[in-house]
């Protein structure tokens, strides 16, 4: 079982303690926060992209994808009504590297979004999530 503890530290900052490593979240200031962390919807983004990313990585290693840089983007659609929320998210995966076999990037994510990352499983079932693959700068 996985476990947080969040600690309020005054005002709209909290540390939240995760694997042994503190993240603090705050408010902006015009909402009583004096912007010393993140806000939590965003770590949202943060917890699918870096679920999804890790597994593509992994999964072009062991195909011997020659991968130079990767980078995941992760876009989030708010709703303009309370209590505002993510209505559909865009994960964009870029690649550059030499060679680079499409079909494998294409299945590493497949596999990441349909089988490996819980994060993907857990948000599929609350709303939209769209990916885009982006190979040396062109998307496929």
């Amino acid at each position: 079982m996985d476990s947080v503890d969040i600690i309020w530290d005054g005002k709209m900052s909290f540390t939240s303690e995760v694997d042994g490593h503190k993240i603090t979240i705050d408010a902006k200031p015009d909402f009583g926060g004096e912007d010393r962390g993140p806000r939590p919807k965003p770590l949202i983004l943060t917890a699918l992209g870096g679920c999804t990313a890790m597994d593509v990585i992994s999964m072009l290693k062991k195909m011997r994808v020659n991968v130079k840089n990767f980078e995941v983007k992760v876009d989030g659609a708010l709703t303009d009504e309370h209590p505002k929320h993510y209505f559909e998210i865009t994960v964009s995966y870029n690649i550059t590297g030499e060679d680079i076999n499409i079909e494998n990037v294409k299945k590493a994510v497949s596999l990441s979004e349909e089988r490996y990352c819980g994060v993907s499983y857990i948000l599929k079932k609350a709303l939209k999530i769209n990916s885009k693959i982006i190979i040396n700068g062109v998307e496929i």
